[in-house]
């Protein structure tokens, strides 16, 4: 499957389920459930500091593509920030798995359900354990250089669908999993994501407020790849029929 496959699959999960699809990107994004350890395209508009676009993502790297006039933060807002994202990146590591099962509930065509986002609260250690770990390996790779930081980042990607589907695994397994799935798929992922680039300029053009429907697109598309990788297990229903 292409990178057009997968984005194709995405639109047909989500047609009629927009609605809970947004909503269920809101949150995630809100709480913090949302991996942003994958590089990405940033476009960022604003009138005061002009137009950027920039890669992000990686500890280390920010490499800026245009640049713009940068806006210096007020010191007071500094701490708040950092603690704000300590407490989402913790509550966002068991949301992730929540979202994962979400979206593998559409690409699977199950009536996704919002309380699934908090399904998975009694594997808190797990998921924060998990999400710690690939954050350490990808800024330990990083340290070596940017291309194996990257390449570490797309390795582990995987690794919140697994434990979504499989509850007995620990996080070291499940990112061992997931590095083993993607080896030689990394590329793929990156074309994916990359094939968002032009959704991603014009979600920067209404100031962000196309991310809302985005995010379920990119995401969705993402599950999509995951199962290309994971066929969908077989349901009871499927094995009776067997």
């Amino acid at each position: 499957m292409l990178a057009s496959d997968f984005r194709a699959a995405a639109r047909g999960a989500l047609s009629g389920r927009w609605t809970i699809a947004v909503i269920a990107g809101l949150i995630a994004a809100v709480l913090g459930g949302i991996s942003s350890n994958l590089p990405k395209v940033n476009f960022n508009l604003d009138s005061a500091e002009g137009a950027s676009v920039s890669l992000r993502g990686i500890p280390g790297l920010d490499v800026p593509i245009l640049s713009g006039i940068v806006a210096a933060w007020l010191a007071s807002f500094v701490m708040a920030a950092v603690i704000l994202a300590i407490a989402l990146y913790i509550l966002g590591s068991v949301i992730s798995l929540g979202y994962a099962r979400f979206n593998l509930d559409l690409i699977d065509g199950r009536e996704p359900e919002l309380n699934v986002l908090f399904s998975d609260f009694h594997r808190f250690g797990t998921a924060f354990l998990a999400r710690l770990l690939m954050s350490l390996y990808i800024l330990l790779w990083s340290l070596l250089l940017i291309i194996p930081g990257i390449m570490a980042a797309y390795s582990y990607a995987m690794t919140p669908y697994i434990l979504a589907e499989n509850p007995d695994m620990t996080a070291g397994e499940a990112i061992a999993r997931s590095k083993a799935l993607m080896a030689g798929n990394r590329w793929r992922l990156f074309c994916l994501q990359f094939s968002f680039i032009g959704w991603n300029i014009l979600a920067g053009l209404t100031l962000g407020i196309g991310n809302l429907w985005l995010t379920p697109y990119t995401q969705a598309a993402e599950a999509a790849f995951y199962r290309d990788l994971v066929p969908a297990p077989a349901s009871d229903a499927d094995i009776l029929l067997f």
